[in-house]
């Protein structure tokens, strides 16, 4: 306990490195081991060595980087998953009984969005939305059995900025929890817990990997009851991160302020370009001035990240044939890699949505800007946009 109070006084940089990393006891190894193993020897019955008995139950390489996890949020508990979806289907399981309610964005990730509208509801959970970037709209969401918030800060796909600290003064009230996902912002650019968020939600594919090769999921929150509440529906439901995806997440995470930095610089070029463009329409990027969430996302965030949007005049298809163009923008799905990505997410990432009042815009196209070269990425959408 001494030492996670001396952690949580060290800068993130520093956090991010070491948090969890502790040398290997037997061979002084700097990088914790992959524990690729299911089972361990017992010292006589009930003798755990370490507390390790079966991997699903817990396992030395996912406990560094729940341990780490935690450090980087300020957090007392961190658990790993095998995906995003994967961290929020056992969230919600554990806050959440038939005839209850939670109030989620307007603008979310698809996925998020089918786990509600097809999943949780089919057991009596019941879901409305409302605009998370106006406060007074999730007030007037409110109903006697809400039981969570979630909000997505900045959102998927349209870099929605949602003020957490007043969403969390509005749950406390209501007797809810406020869920924020980080997933864009990453605890280095913003601390949800800080500004009193119950639970923070990430996929660690994103920027905590960084590098588009594991896909993976986190939970981290301040409260020890809700911890272990977690942590039993974690191993109860089994959907936990195998020791190297866990190690690769852990690799991603230690270059993660350097390389957050330099997607959020990129990202601030890029959208000037599109803002200054005659085939754009429109820009979603926080950083910019006009940007209605700018003042709240100055305030609660570091910097504003790598992830920008816009709308393409000539509609759909002309928005489709940019995606087409682009050549240093790979054309996939995901996000927060070290490569640049260009998607269109109506036909894409939230294709869920369509229909509902998720729906995004047909002529909207995404971008995660990568760390390469900006001069190189500012040409490439240049000649995709023609």
């Amino acid at each position: 306990m001494s030492e996670q109070r001396e952690q949580r006084h060290q800068h993130f940089e520093t956090r991010a490195i070491h948090a969890g990393q502790e040398p290997d006891q037997a061979t002084g190894a700097v990088v914790p081991p992959i524990y690729q193993v299911s089972t361990y020897k017992q010292d006589g019955v009930g003798g755990l060595r370490g507390g390790y008995e079966y991997s699903r139950s817990a396992n030395p390489t996912r406990t560094a980087l729940e341990e780490n996890l935690a450090a980087l949020d300020g957090g007392r508990r961190g658990l790993a998953f095998a995906s995003g979806l994967a961290a929020e289907d056992c969230l919600l399981r554990t806050l959440l009984t038939p005839g209850d309610h939670v109030v989620i964005p307007n603008d979310a990730y698809g996925g998020t969005f089918r786990l509600f509208a097809k999943v949780v509801e089919r057991w009596g959970v019941e879901w409305s939305v409302a605009d998370t970037s106006d406060p007074q709209a999730v007030r007037d969401a409110l109903r006697p059995r809400t039981k969570a918030i979630w909000v997505e800060t900045p959102s998927n796909p349209l870099l929605g900025i949602s003020d957490i600290a007043a969403l969390a003064g509005i749950a406390r009230e209501a007797g809810a929890k406020l869920v924020v996902d980080n997933t864009f912002a990453s605890p280095y650019l913003q601390q949800p817990l800080a500004l009193g968020a119950d639970v923070v939600v990430y996929s660690t594919t994103k920027y905590m990997g960084g590098h588009s090769d594991v896909v993976g999921g986190a939970l981290v929150v301040n409260d020890d009851t809700l911890g272990e509440e977690l942590a039993y529906h974690q191993n109860a439901m089994g959907a936990i991160a195998g020791p190297f995806d866990a190690w690769l997440v852990m690799r991603g995470i230690k270059t993660l302020a350097v390389r957050m930095d330099r997607h959020s610089a990129n990202a601030a070029r890029v959208a000037e370009l599109l803002a200054s463009h005659n085939k754009v329409t429109r820009v979603y990027y926080p950083g910019l001035a006009e940007h209605p969430g700018h003042e709240t996302a100055a305030k609660q965030m570091r910097s504003f990240g790598g992830m920008v949007s816009f709308q393409v005049a000539g509609g759909e298809q002309a928005a489709v044939e940019v995606c087409n163009r682009a050549q240093l923008f790979t054309l996939g799905e995901s996000l927060g890699g070290v490569e640049s990505l260009i998607e269109h997410p109506g036909r894409m990432t939230h294709a869920s949505t369509a229909g509902s009042a998720l729906e995004v815009p047909a002529d909207l196209v995404r971008l995660s800007v990568g760390i390469e070269s900006v001069d190189d990425l500012l040409a490439d959408l240049t000649q995709a946009l023609g």
